[in-house]
């Protein structure tokens, strides 16, 4: 894990999740709001990617997906009776649970981004390496330098054609700069 995501963050996202999605289980908007009525528990609560890789954890899924309605994890035993995760989660309150939950952009959402944290038993074969995450950081910083200059040159077009010599030559001293910088 790399931080603690505090409990007032957990349960502003958990409202905010429960007023917008509609849960394919009953028992998961159950679960929901007790978690949000015992601070105690969200604590140890962890939203996740990947649960199913957790010791203990719950898969739980809105609506207008393909995802599995629940799922609840522990060791090597899988069930999708929430009753008897919920049994667990008030016998076991200090044993970290991680939950995963999908609905639609879940990787776009930024309120869902300022909960989610890393799961620490995704297994190596799955996180993104260093290298991976450097090639990506290139690759987005060449699109965006690629882009910048397209927009540029399409702007000192248009001076052109407006006959606009002041805006074509600070565009140019602009796209100019960019191709020093580059070098």
């Amino acid at each position: 894990m790399t931080a603690m995501v505090p409990v007032a963050a957990k349960k502003d996202f958990v409202r905010w999740f429960l007023k917008r999605y509609k849960l394919k289980r009953r028992e998961c908007v159950w679960i929901l709001n007790y978690l949000l009525s015992h601070e105690h528990l969200l604590q140890n609560v962890h939203f996740t990617d990947e649960a199913h890789y957790c010791p203990r954890s719950m898969v739980m899924s809105v609506t207008g997906t393909e995802s599995i309605p629940f799922r609840f994890y522990k060791g090597n035993l899988m069930t999708a009776d929430a009753e008897k995760s919920f049994h667990d989660l008030r016998l076991h309150p200090d044993d970290k649970m991680y939950i995963q939950l999908n609905f639609p952009n879940s990787h776009a959402c930024p309120q869902y981004a300022s909960v989610r944290e890393e799961n620490p038993f995704l297994p190596a074969y799955l996180q993104v390496s260093e290298s991976d995450r450097k090639i990506a950081e290139r690759l987005i910083e060449e699109t965006v330098a690629t882009m910048t200059a397209d927009m540029l040159m399409k702007r000192i077009d248009e001076a052109l054609d407006a006959n606009d010599k002041e805006r074509f030559i600070a565009l140019s001293a602009m796209l100019n700069d960019m191709k020093i910088a580059k070098d």
